[in-house]
């Protein structure tokens, strides 16, 4: 950013360039009032220095006094210096009111005052900006999960994985994580931003499927005052709140495909604007998505956008499922027993051997977070020391589930059986292989092993149809 300068003289606008330049501070010049909205509208300046007369009259101020008021409906907080050379208190006095911070006469006979003045009010304005992120930042900090844990890993796969995060750390290009649901990828995320230069900054999250269509410009871009009927002030969206730091996108493919484009934008130009502002502010973040859909198979039935899907995945990092990384397991279930003997009243203080063992045969659907529920319901119920494979309570295998309801299918039907005569029994498998194969005699004599003729005496004698 930078200061901009307006007005009507050139030889002021000259001499005021040369002296920021040599200071080390960018600017830009305007030489009438409409100049000033027109940029004003187009990007975001830390300061203006504004002359309050221009080709109406050279004594008023009306001008500049009507441009400061135009000024503060764009941008209510901008430093704004005012500077003429026709000073009186009553100008200044008005001026002040209409949102000017600061007034200078013209000529000014001393360079390093005029330069302190500015340098003051840019320190005031990067102060005040600082205060609203870090109020913004609480707020949402508090409204979001418990601190992260920590990742832990020694598998094989896991430990590959780790390495390769710690490399694109190290740049900003933008990453796509991938894997299952409870896998840890938004613990894989916090370790990117952990290891990357813009540690130092906030790391902001968005559950994409979690933020409503109508509320998503505001939430992501934030709003002025006035944009719409409940917007009683301004709010900083999560975006910039990542300026200088990193903007996690979880759940990247339940965005809605209607503010896709918005996204795809945002990634492509790092510009927004603030919902009912038409100024573009600049996204300083590094982003980082994730997902557990298929996002190529959403792209075919036309679900999300194949140019943003390019823009998100410079790097795609797949988090590995539980059930392949299996020498994680103890590491992470002892890790998960501290957890809740620091946050619950329970005896538990390690696992048996069985217990692990059952741990670690266990497919885990649910992948980390199922262990975890898994772990600390465990650690609630265990009635000693060691937890027990009874204390994990987990479900029996689809296979053992199936076997035992076939079990119990069988076991019905030989208990219906003992009841029913030779001849009852006879029917009743006509009946089902019958119904089996369609009412077709020819397949069903043959499934039954009995000639066409044979099947239909039978049918007779039981008295029915094919």
């Amino acid at each position: 950013m930078s200061i901009l300068i307006a007005d009507d003289d050139t030889n002021i606008l000259l001499a005021l360039k040369l002296l920021f330049n040599n200071e080390g501070l960018s600017s830009e010049a305007c030489q009438t009032p409409d100049a000033v909205l027109t940029r004003l509208k187009e990007t975001s300046f830390q300061l203006l220095l504004l002359d309050l007369n221009y080709c109406q009259d050279t004594t008023s101020g009306k001008e500049g006094l009507e441009l400061i008021s135009a000024i503060r409906q764009l941008d209510s907080e901008v430093p704004i210096i005012v500077m003429t050379g026709w000073a009186t208190i009553a100008l200044a006095v008005q001026a002040m009111q209409r949102g000017a911070c600061d007034f200078i006469e013209k000529p000014w006979d001393d360079n390093n005052r005029l330069l302190t003045t500015i340098r003051n009010q840019i320190k005031l304005r990067d102060m005040g900006e600082r205060t609203k992120r870090l109020s913004a930042e609480n707020a949402l900090l508090k409204a979001q999960s418990p601190a992260r844990q920590p990742l832990k890993a020694k598998a094989p796969a896991m430990l590959k994985l780790l390495e390769a995060a710690r490399r694109m750390a190290e740049s900003d290009i933008p990453i796509l994580i991938t894997g299952e649901n409870g896998t840890g990828k938004s613990l894989l995320a916090s370790y990117i931003h952990e290891h990357s230069r813009r540690r130092e900054g906030s790391l902001i999250t968005v559950n994409m499927g979690g933020v409503a269509d109508a509320a998503f410009e505001s939430e992501l871009f934030g709003h002025v005052k006035g944009a719409f009927t409940d917007a009683r002030s301004d709010r900083i969206g999560r975006v910039e709140l990542a300026n200088d730091g990193t903007l996690f996108l979880d759940e990247i493919a339940n965005t809605p495909l209607a503010q896709q484009a918005k996204l795809l934008r945002l990634l492509e130009e790092r510009q927004f604007e603030k919902l009912g502002s038409s100024r573009s502010q600049r996204a300083n973040a590094r982003f980082i998505a994730a997902t557990n859909a298929e996002l190529d198979v959403l792209i075919t039935e036309k679900g999300f956008r194949e140019d943003l899907l390019y823009r998100l995945n410079g790097v795609t990092l797949r988090v590995p499922a539980l059930r392949e990384r299996r020498e994680d397991i103890p590491l992470l279930a002892h890790d998960f027993l501290a957890r809740a003997r620091r946050h619950g009243d329970c005896i538990a203080t390690s696992f048996s051997v069985e217990t692990l063992a059952a741990l670690q045969q266990y497919s885990w659907p649910g992948n980390v977070r199922e262990l975890s529920h898994v772990v600390e319901r465990a650690a609630l119920l265990a009635l000693e020391e060691e937890i027990q494979p009874a204390d994990l309570q987990l479900p029996k295998p689809r296979a053992a589930q199936a076997s035992a309801a076939g079990s119990v299918q069988l076991a019905s039907e030989i208990a219906s059986l003992r009841d029913m005569t030779l001849e009852d029994a006879e029917c009743q498998l006509i009946q089902q292989a019958l119904t089996a194969n369609q009412r077709d005699v020819e397949k069903t004599a043959d499934k039954l092993g009995l000639s066409r003729s044979a099947l239909y005496r039978r049918l007779q004698k039981f008295g029915l149809s094919p």
